[in-house]
């Protein structure tokens, strides 16, 4: 009678194995979503350090606009081509080569001594969020392949981009207060410089398709985005009756309009229409053009009410969002945990809910209003909205997605993420200053006019959000 022995380092083998591949896949994971989150600080950020840069590098009124107009107009125009770009020669490669671009364009413009040399390395940022934006989405979607894990990490991914807006503006306040304006754009250095070497040892080598670039939509797609995104940023600042304005949102209609057609017929597109042949992965993405229109007047509009009318300091008013930031970060945790209990459906309208509530409360504020509890409140309402209601949308749009279409099923989300963001804060600030120039009284009561009648917009807009997720089918996501 033989006896088979084995040996007691095989089980100990085993669990170091399983060991180094969850260790392998936390750094994997920590790598992708520090750099989605270096990319969504990089929109807020800049924000609270304004000021300090028009004095310090002698920018006009107007052409200060272009510090953020010149980073969204390039990232929001290229986001459809950076995501299909990584779909067809590698995910990996544009990935590591967009966070290189971004690091390097963000020490040349910590250095910069000049407005033109700021503007251009903010648009070369853009270009490298661009190519790291849409891969970084599409590798966690196919390297976290197992359903529970890959709705954990969707989650964690959307409470990521929408915790770091509110972060940003905290950050902002403390970089400008204590060192200068400058760190907030060397502050992306070494967290690059680290997202690269990471990504470099440890991201696997992405699938390759063999294929031709879609030229014809490529040049579409791009000039059509940047084209709205400008006439949406032009409207802001000259108003939507100013040729530029509407001779830019004409131009950015057509050319949408012959990219669809050309998707329709080409068999290899930029961006697959199949992808909206899904009823809820359809409606997830109108919600998430949507969404952003509500939410970012809340940034928008309270930074200038904390600063000009409470009178607070850059740095206080980064910590007056905190509500705000910690509110996301608790849906971080909890989104993975109640999907799988509650489906899709009525976390995006409680979190559409909320914000409608939040929106609503804003439009009460007065000139005499104090930070508690009106604001306090409403803040509060707000978080919660902003992460329950986005953090669905992006499992629904990533979840089911084949795994060639991720990086194009991407690079759509965020495009259409960062267009309703522009489109809506455009329209948002025309309806603030309408009001603001025609209101009397003191100029605080004007500006306060402005901005309640814009959150009063704002909050039909979450209305509407409200609405589209009603017609959700909620299946549950698969545990």
């Amino acid at each position: 009678m033989s006896t088979t022995i084995s040996s007691p380092d095989a089980g100990t083998h085993a669990g170091v194995r399983q060991r180094a591949v969850r260790s392998r896949s936390g750094i994997v994971l920590t790598t992708l979503l520090t750099c989605q989150l270096m990319l969504v600080l990089d929109v807020t950020v800049m924000n609270v350090a304004l000021p300090r840069i028009q004095t310090d590098l002698h920018f006009s009124a107007t052409g200060l606009s272009w510090v953020m107009s010149s980073y969204s107009l390039v990232f929001g125009g290229l986001l459809l081509l950076g995501g299909r770009a990584g779909d067809l020669f590698g995910r990996r490669t544009l990935f590591i080569t967009g966070a290189t671009l971004f690091t390097l364009a963000s020490l040349a413009g910590g250095f910069a001594p000049a407005a033109g040399w700021l503007i251009a390395a903010r648009v070369v940022q853009g270009i490298g969020g661009a190519m790291a934006g849409p891969s970084t989405l599409a590798l966690l979607t196919t390297i976290f392949d197992e359903p529970k894990a890959r709705m954990r990490v969707l989650a964690l991914f959307s409470g990521m981009s929408s915790a770091g807006f509110a972060i940003g503006l905290i950050v902002g306040g403390l970089l400008t207060e204590w060192l200068s304006w400058r760190s907030v754009l060397f502050i992306n250095v070494p967290f690059g410089l680290v997202v690269v070497a990471l990504a470099v040892r440890y991201l696997p080598a992405a699938h390759r398709k063999p294929a031709h670039l879609d030229l014809p939509g490529a040049v579409t797609a791009t000039s059509g985005v940047a084209a709205l995104v400008y006439g949406f940023i032009s409207a802001a600042s000259h108003g939507w009756g100013a040729p530029a304005t509407e001779i830019s949102l004409v131009a950015g209609i057509v050319l949408v309009a012959a990219f669809l057609i050309i998707e329709s017929r080409t068999t290899q597109p930029l961006l697959p229409l199949r992808l909206f042949a899904d009823r809820n992965r359809a409606t997830a993405y109108a919600n998430m053009f949507l969404t952003p229109m509500a939410g970012m007047s809340m940034f928008f509009f309270l930074t200038q009410f904390l600063q000009d009318v409470l009178g607070l300091s850059a740095l206080a008013t980064g910590f007056a969002f905190l509500p705000t930031a910690v509110l996301m970060f608790t849906m971080i945790r909890l989104i993975p945990r109640l999907l799988p209990r509650f489906g899709p459906k009525p976390l995006a309208m409680t979190g559409a809910g909320a914000m409608v509530a939040g929106l609503l409360l804003l439009t009460r504020l007065t000139a005499d209003s104090g930070y508690f509890p009106l604001l306090f409140v409403a803040m509060l309402l707000m978080g919660c909205g902003i992460g329950l209601a986005v953090s669905p949308l992006n499992v629904i749009i990533m979840s089911n997605v084949e795994p060639d279409d991720a990086g194009a099923a991407g690079g759509a989300l965020q495009t259409l993420q960062q267009t309703g963001a522009s489109l809506g804060l455009a329209a948002l600030v025309t309806v603030f200053g309408t009001v603001s120039h025609s209101a009397g009284g003191s100029a605080q009561h004007a500006l306060v006019s402005g901005m309640t009648t814009a959150f009063a917009a704002a909050a039909a807009i979450a209305a509407l959000t409200f609405a589209v997720a009603l017609t959700f089918r909620n299946p549950r996501p698969a545990t």
